[in-house]
């Protein structure tokens, strides 16, 4: 039997742990019931994920003499908005929530940052749980209490910090997963070589593959130690003053393709992470602080991996626009007095925040993307 790890996130008297392992849904009941101040809870999740996890979790709770409600918003990126905002409050409000209500949060990145909101909203605060079901999830956006919706104005602009008390990255979900979900998640685990471990990005290289074929120690190692990365950054920097603008790294570029990708699923988050992290090694090779041989290591793995490394890959890229992806980045939660703030690298495992980048070197180099995406 495989022995559940666990990776602690130190906030003083909001601490928590992430438990990491196969099995977690099914034990999740006596793992949440001391940890909670009531005998209700909200399971907030998607129409897709609760075909797979749903009854298990709700069986679970169940035993443990927890009262369930289910709420289930339609699956992908669109329902990070306010319309399901509303939606998910006023299915609480009307169906009895109270201060000693919690919220459980079932599924990928997006149930996870909705159902956060509204756990930090409603009744000015509840008790929250995250049970990420995909890797994207499991390594980054349950892990750290950013919450939030995207608006027409850009990604993540409305949302709170509120922290979980219990994270459960149950790492049997990942088996369910589309390939190109499990990709999408992949790129963030990427990221933590890239932004501090030069090791874990040399192990990832190694062994990438077989997370992704279905590898379970190596999915396990993946979660746990992209885990302790993103715990210790939170701990040391929990409202992102600074360090934690690191695990941004690839966001600024990524956030805005996304917002220009519309949110249709057209482009995944991590995809977008993907072809972000790309071009800030590529911006940082061209203003001389990163060795082209790291921005091409990256690309390449990121690349054979099967992941989008150019926003030529990005279908529709043809008709966007430099100026528009730049109006975009100056509306990123990094940006200060207009300035775009850029998560940069000297190097694989160097990264570093600057906001001294000038828009004409951003501009050119995405104009020289769009018109290779566009045939000219």
């Amino acid at each position: 039997m495989t022995t559940i790890q666990t990776v602690s996130v130190g906030l003083a008297e909001r601490s928590y742990d992430i438990r990491v392992g196969p099995g977690l849904i099914e034990n999740a009941g006596s793992e949440i019931k001391p940890l909670i101040r009531g005998n209700k809870v909200f399971v907030v999740t998607d129409s897709t994920v609760s075909g797979y996890w749903l009854d298990p979790l709700t069986e679970s709770l169940d035993a443990a003499g927890i009262e369930v409600t289910t709420i289930a918003v339609p699956p992908g990126e669109s329902s990070k908005s306010y319309a399901d905002f509303e939606y998910v409050c006023g299915r609480m409000l009307e169906d009895g929530v109270d201060r000693r209500t919690a919220v459980i949060a079932l599924g990928g990145g997006v149930v996870g940052d909705l159902a956060g909101y509204c756990a930090a909203s409603v009744m000015r605060g509840l008790d929250f749980i995250q049970i990420p079901t995909t890797l994207l999830a499991q390594v980054d956006s349950s892990v750290g209490g950013k919450t939030g919706i995207n608006t027409p104005q850009g990604k993540n602009l409305v949302g709170a910090f509120h922290q979980p008390k219990l994270v459960l990255a149950d790492t049997g979900t990942l088996a369910s997963l589309p390939k190109r979900e499990m990709l999408a998640g992949y790129a963030e685990v990427v990221k933590y070589g890239l932004i501090r471990d030069p090791a874990f990005f040399e192990w990832l290289e190694r062994h990438g593959a077989d997370l992704i074929a279905g590898d379970e120690a190596a999915r396990i190692s993946a979660v746990v130690e992209s885990c302790k990365a993103k715990a210790t950054v939170v701990a040391a920097d929990e409202r992102e003053a600074g360090l934690r603008e690191l695990l941004n790294f690839g966001h600024t570029f990524g956030h805005a393709l996304e917002a220009a990708a519309g949110f249709d699923g057209t482009l995944l988050h991590g995809e977008a992470v993907s072809v972000g992290m790309v071009q800030a090694l590529e911006l940082s090779r061209r203003l001389g602080l990163c060795p082209g041989q790291d921005a091409e290591r990256a690309r390449a793995h990121l690349s054979a991996m099967g992941l989008r490394t150019r926003v030529t890959d990005i279908p529709g890229a043809a008709g966007w626009s430099a100026d528009a992806l730049l109006t975009s980045m100056r509306r990123d939660k990094k940006a200060r007095d207009g300035t775009i703030r850029f998560v940069l690298a000297r190097g694989i495992g160097k990264a570093f925040t600057s906001d001294d980048v000038a828009s004409d070197a951003v501009r050119t180099m995405l104009q020289e993307d769009l018109s290779i995406a566009a045939g000219i």
